[in-house]
């Protein structure tokens, strides 16, 4: 942004500028994290009536933006308009008319009233709603205008919000739903047992908690909960019996899902991919990272990170489906980008021949509900920009949201990079089963326990839907 500003000298009464600013949900997080303002009015989407003498036409569902912010549309006038750079405050009256809210349009005016002793200027300012004119605040500014001409290149570093917003569309989109009876394996840790929970208690899930009863009790007593109205099984074996037992309650029909506690992901597994008493359902297991990574569009599907090391083929094609089905299960419309080193076919790299078959079996209706193209490179994957400069056209270069990586080393990594260096929440859940089975890890946050309780439940809702 270059600045320009009018000296005391220079201005004159009557003179006016303005800017107009379109509110979103994001600035008024960046607001209460940079003033402390952490009024609920102003970061949950509202469930309370307006009083009557401040009701707008303007839709009160929306997030109500803070009186501060929206006068600090003023201040952002008189500092790069008029008078512009180098300009002080000495003084600001503001009466508010109406409130603002996040979607809104404003227009803030500034006009110079009069021109006083020492430098000082009284200028008139108010801010309207674009859409239909109201006065939302009107005011006087008494300011020290610059005295000498200043012109600048301002040039601010980009703001991402982390806040997580699919995964709260995802929970909203849950809600509707019927609770999922969930068989918690070895929730013996307070960590597992809090997250299964936590879904209990947004009536995501209806937990069954299987292990042993005095590990999972005492693990209850240091959270501080109350388990009486919950199922417990006692099972007092070793973790492969526990997740044996987790395997015969779902083929019971007690349990549509599972979920992974205190234990490795191999004991759990194991009795799972038994021929005779398991919960093989057709293809490969395959592990699906739902990331809501900040300032993304949608959600960022990341396949296999968790479970196929090194897979072939023939692999790849189960994972490639399973990624579809999840993702149209949770409203997306899958763009499955098949990662590798390069864009183009090279014989000597594996993963790009994969790639390249993977796309044209989509093309023959092998592999059905979604558009997958490869190979791509993570940047001409993600970025339109990068896909544009390569030359790549389609529905999928530049705007991927499924990732299938070449290998576990892979996926595993870039689940990472994007959990601790972009700050995303991952959900992670493994299909293939005859049930969605969530793998958490230790260091997941509450909310992406939380996540992938929603997607198992979802993807579930839609597998019935469809059967």
């Amino acid at each position: 942004m270059r600045l320009m500003n009018r000296t005391f000298a220079e201005l004159e009464p009557g003179e006016s500028a303005e800017i107009k600013r379109l509110i979103t949900t994001d600035d008024l997080f960046a607001f209460a994290a940079c003033s402390g303002n952490y009024n609920s009015l102003h970061l949950s989407d509202a469930n309370w009536s307006e009083p009557q003498e401040l009701a707008s036409s303007s839709n009160t569902q929306q997030r109500v933006a803070p009186g501060l912010f929206v006068a600090s549309l003023i201040s952002a006038v008189l500092g790069t308009q008029l008078p512009g750079a180098g300009t002080l405050y000495r003084r600001q009256h503001l009466e508010f008319h109406e409130w603002a809210h996040a979607g809104e349009e404003l227009i803030c005016r500034v006009k110079v009233i009069e021109k006083q002793a020492d430098g000082l200027v009284l200028l008139q300012t108010t801010v309207h709603r674009l859409v239909d004119d109201a006065l939302i605040v009107s005011g006087e500014a008494l300011v020290s205008a610059p005295s000498t001409h200043i012109e600048a290149n301002i040039a601010l570093p980009g703001l991402v919000v982390q806040r997580h917003r699919h995964f709260e569309h995802l929970l909203e989109k849950v809600r509707p739903l019927q609770p999922l009876p969930m068989a918690v394996v070895c929730p013996t840790e307070t960590n597992a047992l809090a997250g299964a929970l936590l879904a209990a208690r947004e009536s995501v899930i209806v937990p069954i908690l299987i292990g042993r009863a005095d590990a999972i009790r005492r693990a209850a007593e240091q959270l501080q909960e109350d388990l009486s109205g919950f199922e417990m099984i006692d099972v007092q074996g070793s973790d492969d019996a526990v997740a044996a037992k987790a395997c015969a309650i779902v083929r019971e029909g007690r349990a549509a899902a599972v979920m992974k506690g205190h234990l490795h992901t191999d004991d759990l597994l194991r009795p799972m991919l038994d021929k005779t008493h398991g919960l093989r359902g057709g293809r490969r297991f395959t592990h699906v990272f739902v990331m809501d990574v900040p300032g993304m569009p949608e959600p960022l599907i990341v396949t296999d990170a968790a479970i196929n090391i090194a897979p072939d083929l023939a692999i790849k094609v189960d994972i490639c489906q399973n990624a579809i089905d999840l993702a149209r299960s949770i409203g997306m419309e899958p763009r499955v980008g098949v990662l590798s080193a390069v864009e183009t076919v090279n014989p000597a790299i594996q993963s790009s021949i994969d790639a390249a078959l993977l796309s044209k079996m989509a093309d023959r209706g092998q592999i059905r509900g979604g558009l997958v193209e490869g190979p791509l490179a993570m940047d001409n994957a993600v970025d339109l920009g990068a896909a544009r400069t390569k030359g790549l056209k389609g529905g999928v270069a530049g705007q991927a949201n499924i990732l299938l990586v070449p290998g576990l080393d892979a996926g595993n990594m870039l689940a990472k990079q994007l959990a601790y260096i972009s700050h995303a929440e991952g959900a992670g859940v493994v299909l293939g089963a005859k049930v969605p089975v969530i793998l958490n890890s230790r260091s997941d946050s509450a909310m992406s326990r939380l996540a992938s309780c929603a997607v198992a439940a979802l993807h579930h809702a839609s597998h019935q839907q469809s059967t």
